[in-house]
């Protein structure tokens, strides 16, 4: 009988043909997962030694061939075969290779299944982590912004049209409370990858005495898998992430929109720095915001990657099936784009440089402060309702004059109704009006800074 070299293959009465190997290989991209391989083999090794299934001495020599392979891989000296499939048998195969038949012990009591699984949930809970850190970075970046802008006074837009004035500080801080909120998605969906897969075998458990537990404890698990079914057949986690991570590009998505809004020389408001722009080819005075623009374009691919996920698993029945090796590029890239544009962002932001004239002639534009004459009238005791329809007026008016509410007279605004006195004007000036907003997530500078002070506390 011919025989083959895959470790699966006295089944199989000829080799898997070349094209097949090619299209169903994943080491090309698996190997990603080697360090978290080793990791789960090496507590898996320690646990089936612990009970008995291997002795001491096979458990110190798969302990030595996991460590040769890994500074291996880590020198970039370990051969990668794609006729071995994927990361599992790359590394199973050269650990028999360096230590003989204890290498072949080590798959004992679980499955690719499981051990992919396991790989997978590792390498997640420390992408999680670093992505975790580098938001905490960008959040810190915007709070330095913010701090030095508490007073910059900018349009607030509805609609993107001219509503009310507000600090610029304010503003960024918005941002800095998405990111909270995506950092607490984040944290909450590391609870379930923080799962153990391991000891679910191919699907159905396995007849050997293993202690998951033990492994758990060994690889910082806060619980392990409770059905075996479900522990090798879901990728639920991995969807979880991408949502998450949809969702947070969708924010720096928002920025990086205002960004380049920002940025655009009629509003003038912001430059970036030169080193994160480029040029044009044939445009000399150009300076474009090409991270900005390639953070909106990134975002559909991070959201494309949820619904690939989506799809990948909507007809699956249970357990394991193949179609699950398709979750592991999707997820990867996922991570990387997420990462490298918290990582960009961090240092760009720091880079920003606000032109405060632009913006405070930008909220001098759209009448920002007519909701503050309404509530002025409201205060002297006249219904909102009516005190929106005299200041309607009052634009009106303002407008046929070619200048702002705050540069009528007197007399011209005591034509809508005699209750406006002298004291008008101090209500109708940028400074006051974002004063007067002095409640908790309101954008007057003192609760401005309270905002920043808390979240200041709230990182550390």
């Amino acid at each position: 009988m011919k025989k083959h070299s895959n470790t699966w293959s006295g089944r199989f009465n000829e080799p898997v043909s070349e094209l097949v190997q090619r299209y169903t290989a994943s080491v090309n991209f698996d190997k990603r997962l080697a360090e978290f391989d080793i990791q789960g083999s090496l507590a898996h090794a320690q646990m089936l030694a612990s009970v008995g299934i291997i002795s001491e001495a096979d458990r110190v020599d798969i302990e030595q061939g996991l460590s040769t392979i890994l500074q291996e891989i880590r020198n970039n000296n370990f051969e990668w075969k794609i006729e071995l499939e994927d990361v599992h048998l790359n590394i199973e195969k050269r650990l028999t290779t360096l230590i003989g038949d204890a290498g072949k012990k080590l798959h004992t009591a679980r499955s690719r299944n499981d051990q992919v699984a396991t790989d997978i949930r590792l390498y997640l809970r420390a992408a999680i982590d670093e992505i975790n850190h580098l938001t905490q970075a960008m959040q810190l970046a915007l709070l330095n912004l913010a701090e030095i802008h508490v007073e910059t006074i900018m349009p607030g837009f509805t609609h993107l049209q001219v509503a009310q004035p507000i600090s610029f500080g304010h503003h960024l801080m918005a941002y800095y409370e998405m990111l909270s909120r995506d950092r607490e998605r984040l944290t909450d969906c590391r609870k379930r990858v923080n799962r153990l897969p391991l000891g679910a075998a191919a699907l159905a458990g396995t007849g050997y005495p293993i202690d998951r537990m033990l492994v758990a404890q060994i690889l910082n698990f806060d619980h392990v898998c409770a059905n075996s079914l479900d522990a090798v057949s879901d990728r639920d986690f991995a969807i979880e992430f991408c949502a998450c991570a949809a969702l947070m590009m969708v924010h720096l998505s928002r920025l990086s929109e205002e960004i380049i809004i920002w940025m655009n020389p009629l509003f003038g408001f912001i430059q970036l720095a030169d080193r994160f722009c480029t040029g044009s080819s044939i445009m000399p005075q150009k300076k474009n915001p090409d991270v900005p623009e390639l953070v909106r374009g990134k975002t559909g691919r991070v959201n494309g990657h949820l619904i690939a996920l989506l799809t990948l698993m909507k007809s699956q029945p249970l357990a394991y099936n193949k179609d699950n090796q398709e979750d592991k590029e999707p997820l990867f890239d996922a991570v990387d784009t997420l990462t490298d544009t918290l990582r960009i962002y961090s240092e760009m932001i720091p880079g920003i440089t606000v032109n405060h004239e632009a913006m405070r002639s930008a909220a001098m534009r759209g009448y920002a402060t007519a909701t503050d004459l309404a509530d002025y009238l409201v205060n002297k005791g006249i219904p909102f309702r009516d005190a929106h329809e005299i200041v309607a007026q009052a634009v009106r008016f303002a407008e046929s004059k070619s200048c702002d509410l705050s540069k009528l007279t007197l007399a011209q605004l005591q034509q809508f109704t005699p209750l406006i006195e002298e004291d008008i004007f101090s209500v109708l000036t940028l400074e006051g009006s974002i004063k007067n907003r002095n409640h908790v997530g309101g954008t007057a500078p003192d609760q401005v800074r309270q905002a920043i002070a808390q979240a200041r506390r709230d990182l550390t």
